[in-house]
């Protein structure tokens, strides 16, 4: 080949995917993320030491690696959408597909370390997610050192400390934690959003835009920087001016199964993506990871787990491998009362029994 020709072919640009669902920890140096938008550009500081990692959580959720991807490829296009974007992900479909999942897949791949949970409830309101500061309990902690103070009248006042620090009363949830100023972002999971009040959406699109909150308790305090609790355990981060502001927009997962329609202004700020059931081949890698074997005979378990999916019921991943797991069990015979347990385990959901 000549050198014209060489040049004369086409250079392919590298693939714009950092995320192929692998589920695999980085070997070495995590995946470099692409640059964000310039419009999603923060400038947050202090710098925040590294997350904590938690193997175990992803363990539990994902299993052991296994060969090939675990998403279709236009869901890892999505993820992908809105890792480049930084956007979050609003994620539907059936019960037990694997929406929140997908975040600790996710961080386990990028090496993003702890995946921070939101678990939304009727009562869950922003400023649980933002932080929450436990006045009481630093009013009793006051009251108590100046009594002590009253009753250590010989001490000089210099010698009798401090007052009880405003930052030990108050820790970040984990919307807040998200929000800190870290290196590489944070992964967080809004689960179930759509259990929520009808106002928390509309109360979520400001922080969604801006990465950043004010916590007014530490506003009004003269103090230039606080340290305050982490949603992490055993962490603490430092507070600057009493203002959050992240310097990599985390990367938001939010769940819903549907139950109803979000505002228009909260889907413009979202990726959405839809997921569907696993295929049959997706079913039984699932099975294989989290009982690290193919057990013999699962095929006819997932085989009769796809018959009542496709047959209109609603079904859990979770309810196939409790199955699996029991018929595995020593001892376990398939006998009526065994064929009662899996019926039992296998049930449609939908029916409320």
């Amino acid at each position: 080949m000549t050198e014209q020709d060489a040049t004369a072919l086409p250079v392919m640009p590298p693939s714009w995917r950092v995320f192929h669902a692998t589920g695999q920890a980085p070997a070495g140096e995590p995946p470099r993320l692409p640059s964000p938008p310039p419009w999603r550009v923060f400038s947050g500081s202090p710098l925040q030491p590294a997350p904590p990692d938690d193997a175990q959580a992803a363990l539990r959720r994902l299993g052991v690696v296994q060969d090939g991807p675990q998403l279709r490829e236009e869901e890892i296009d999505a993820v992908n959408a809105a890792l480049l974007l930084r956007r979050p992900l609003l994620i539907t479909g059936p019960p037990g597909v694997g929406k929140s999942t997908l975040a600790y897949l996710i961080a386990r791949e990028l090496g993003l370390g702890r995946v921070l949970p939101w678990s939304i409830v009727s009562r869950t309101t922003l400023r649980g997610g933002l932080y929450e500061y436990d006045a009481i309990g630093r009013a009793q902690a006051i009251a108590a050192w100046r009594a002590g103070g009253e009753t250590r009248a010989d001490v000089p006042e210099g010698d009798r400390g401090s007052a009880p620090d405003l930052g030990d009363f108050l820790t970040v949830g984990p919307l807040g934690t998200a929000l800190l100023a870290y290196e590489r972002p944070r992964v967080l999971l809004v689960d179930e959003l759509d259990k929520s009040d009808i106002d928390l959406p509309n109360d979520l699109l400001h922080v969604l835009e801006n990465g950043s909150f004010d916590i007014p308790e530490l506003v009004r305090t003269n103090a230039a920087e606080v340290s305050v609790f982490t949603d992490d355990p055993e962490r603490r981060a430092v507070v600057r001016g009493g203002r959050v502001e992240c310097v990599e927009f985390p990367v938001v997962v939010i769940t819903s199964n549907g139950e109803r329609e979000f505002p228009a202004a909260f889907r413009r700020r979202c990726l959405p993506l839809e997921m569907r059931p696993p295929s049959r081949e997706q079913l039984i890698a699932i099975v294989v990871s989290h009982l690290r074997q193919r057990p013999e005979g699962v095929e006819v378990l997932v085989d009769e787990f796809e018959r009542r999916l496709h047959g209109g019921g609603t079904q859990s991943v979770d309810q196939l491998l409790n199955a699996v797991q029991l018929t595995t069990a020593n001892g376990f015979q398939a006998d009526a009362d065994g064929r009662k347990l899996i019926e039992m385990l296998l049930r449609d959901l939908s029916k409320g029994r």
